[in-house]
């Protein structure tokens, strides 16, 4: 390629048409603290609807809607925290036939790359690691860009695809196999 940039105009004007064709970089993000992020699951126990909660979970995200391809998406969540709302059933969830806190703390989640699915939605298509056994799990997700950007994301887990609910707990008329998850993270810019 040859340029004559003889006036200063056209310097500007080179410059300009090239930034215009630059790559946009995604931003990069990291979950506030104690701004009210939560990640929850929700299943059934002899037919009956319980929901749980991963306190201390940590995300970090780079995003650009404008250019999805581009972000990556990182997620621990320490399993010995998680709340269910009743004592009995939360030490059952840390022991071995569950998530076996003992051996395996933290499940993570990770995702490169997100495609547009439509109506301001956004698919990762990541993995999650449980018990030592990583499998692809989608999160669909909504972001609300703002001063305190917003990611609200939802996906769905086949717990004895990891192991988890092994044992006499495998039956899954009395626990379903499919575990609904959901989140909101609230995220400072970095």
């Amino acid at each position: 390629m040859n340029l004559k940039l003889t006036t200063p105009a056209a310097v500007a004007a080179a410059l300009s048409g090239m930034l215009a064709t630059a790559p946009v970089l995604a931003a990069d993000y990291a979950q506030a603290p104690g701004a009210g992020s939560i990640l929850v699951f929700a299943t059934k126990y002899d037919g009956e609807v319980f929901t749980g909660s991963f306190p201390g979970f940590a995300t970090k995200l780079s995003f650009d809607p404008a250019n999805p391809a581009a972000g990556s998406l990182d997620v621990v969540i320490p399993l010995a925290g998680a709340k269910s709302g009743n004592s009995d059933r939360d030490s059952t969830l840390q022991g071995a036939d569950f998530f076996n806190v003992g051996k395996f703390a933290t499940a993570r989640y990770t995702a490169k790359g997100f495609r547009a699915v439509g109506n301001d939605q956004f698919a990762a298509d990541g993995t999650l690691e449980l018990r030592g056994v990583s499998k692809p799990v989608t999160l669909t997700f909504t972001w609300k860009p703002g001063t305190q950007p917003v990611l609200t994301g939802k996906a769905t887990v086949k717990r004895l695809d990891f192991g988890v609910g092994g044992g006499d707990w495998a039956d899954t008329k009395t626990i379903p196999d499919e575990t609904a998850i959901s989140t909101i993270v609230k995220f400072d810019a970095k």
